[in-house]
């Protein structure tokens, strides 16, 4: 995952869905993954994740001019965990746009002795984060973090479900607990009950480092996960 030096990867337009846009850029040495939702009705958009280098997250946020006929209007940043590597941007977006921030209620106080940058937003699990032409319901998946959240992008019509899954579920796995039993059990029985008991096989998971995958790929393992405790 890691590299000997930042990269700023290419901006990737992840899905171009009738209502929204779903872009990415990867920066930083840790492959850092920020998304870029951008309503096509009202030019909204949510970023998910300032993880570090914040020229390119702002040329992701210009890269999707042509997604609208609206002007583009950045309405809030939302932050997935604390840890520093998802965070390094922050405080340089905040200072350019001025966006309001959201993150996990039990992270705040840590996100905001770590940049100086205050949440408007404290999640809660089963909170609903509701923008001009986006919706997001907020998952609460504790043990990477105290406060990590996923976003579950709220489909129309016959659009795909997609969770921005942060650090808490990837391909082949849930996050790092960094061998706590008592964290890794909660965060694969919130992943267990929050995400899979509730989402269908065909549900996109884009998770905070690398590629992407499908519930259904990843459900038959649940298991095979909890007997090797990681």
């Amino acid at each position: 995952m890691s590299k000997t030096s930042p990269t700023v990867g290419s901006i990737k337009v992840l899905y171009d869905l009738p209502q929204v846009t779903i872009r990415t850029r990867s920066v930083s040495e840790m492959d850092n993954n920020v998304y870029l939702i951008t309503s096509k009705t009202t030019g909204s958009q949510v970023l998910i994740d300032a993880a570090d280098e914040p020229d390119a997250i702002m040329e992701l946020l210009e890269s999707a001019a042509d997604d609208t006929p609206c002007d583009l209007d950045l309405v809030s940043l939302i932050t997935t965990h604390e840890h520093w590597d998802h965070i390094r941007a922050l405080p340089d977006i905040v200072k350019q746009t001025k966006v309001p921030t959201s993150a996990g209620a039990p992270d705040a106080e840590a996100i905001q002795e770590a940049t100086g940058v205050t949440a408007k937003v404290h999640l809660q699990h089963g909170d609903k984060a509701q923008f001009p032409g986006i919706e997001l319901d907020v998952i609460g998946l504790r043990g990477h973090t105290p406060g990590s959240v996923a976003l579950v992008y709220v489909p129309n019509g016959d659009e795909p479900t997609v969770i921005f899954s942060g650090d808490s579920l990837f391909p082949g796995g849930v996050g790092n607990t960094w061998n706590d039993p008592q964290r890794f059990t909660s965060l694969l029985d919130d992943v267990t009950t929050r995400v899979f008991g509730v989402y269908d096989d065909d549900t996109v998971v884009l998770p905070g480092h690398g590629g992407s995958t499908v519930l259904g790929n990843e459900r038959p393992h649940l298991e095979e996960w909890r007997q090797r405790g990681w």
